[in-house]
């Protein structure tokens, strides 16, 4: 009985390694192949649940979403001759499951080198048919674009991938030009800055020239209107005072000398000599005869 319970036991055992070994699953997210004896006999599984013969056939899965290949940073020549450092990455996934799988045994590793060893080519291609600026930031974009589709032709048929997009991280020049280059840039705005400040400072003459200009202007206008205000009332006074005389001649005869006695002898050291009977002391003696 012990015996019988064993062998049911290894039976079940076996009918259970056979199950498992018979089921397989492919999820969304993967792509499979299945090789019976080596040879692929399924190219492409489709997602869900599946059997396959034990022991012969043998199921091999990749990651199906997009992955990320990070290119090692190279040396590229442009149309003129003139050295860049690009640093790049891109995207891809595995189109023709049969394809990859024979030329990477399904290494992504394997796969990764490959397809950064074609992007560094294609690059190489691409950054040669073009300038500097062009390259930096002229036909940047074009150049991805036509890289996608160049290295597209390629990884297809050799790899079974799909480069979804190309993109450049960084572009710099190598560290032995950068110095010259730098010193031509500071150059180059040293010059600009200095003729923006001769601009300037010529704006600059000529607004004052144009402010002094219209400042003499404005005085001399000035100076016209208040000649002729103080003429006006210089005449006005004139005609104030010939009325004034023409009403009491004598008065303003009388007025006169006394201004003329004040401004005379405004200061005690002041000294003149004249005839005592001049008109000047007229009104004088005329008062010295009043008190008599």
């Amino acid at each position: 009985m012990s015996n019988r319970l064993a062998v049911i036991m290894i039976l079940l055992a076996g009918l259970v390694l056979i199950g498992s070994s018979s089921v397989y699953i492919v999820n969304e997210m993967e792509r499979g192949v299945l090789l019976r004896l080596g040879k692929v006999v399924n190219p492409d599984i489709s997602t869900g649940i599946h059997l396959k013969l034990p022991f012969m056939e043998e199921v091999r899965i990749f990651d199906g979403r997009v992955l990320t290949v990070d290119a090692p940073a190279e040396r590229f020549l442009t149309l003129e001759k003139k050295a860049l450092i690009v640093d790049s990455f891109a995207k891809f996934r595995v189109k023709k499951v049969e394809t990859y799988y024979t030329a990477t045994s399904g290494d992504q590793r394997r796969a990764e080198e490959l397809l950064k060893q074609r992007i560094n080519n294609g690059l190489r291609n691409e950054i040669s048919k073009r300038t500097l600026h062009e390259v930096v930031s002229g036909q940047r974009d074009e150049l991805m674009e036509a890289l996608v589709v160049a290295l597209n032709e390629v990884a297809d048929a050799e790899l079974g991938v799909e480069v979804v997009d190309v993109r450049v991280k960084r572009i710099d020049l190598p560290q032995e030009v950068s110095q010259s280059v730098y010193m031509r840039m500071n150059t180059e705005r040293d010059i600009e800055a200095k003729e923006h400040r001769a601009k300037g400072q010529e704006l600059a003459v000529g607004i004052r020239a144009d402010a002094d200009k219209q400042r003499e202007v404005i005085l001399a206008e000035a100076y016209g209107d208040a000649e002729i205000v103080r003429g006006n009332g210089d005449a006005e006074a004139a005609a104030s005072y010939a009325r004034a005389f023409n009403q009491d001649k004598e008065f303003y005869k009388f007025y006169r000398s006394m201004a003329a006695y004040k401004r005379t002898f405004a200061e005690k050291s002041d000294i003149l000599l004249l005839d005592p009977n001049s008109d000047f002391f007229k009104y004088l003696n005329d008062s010295q005869s009043l008190k008599n």
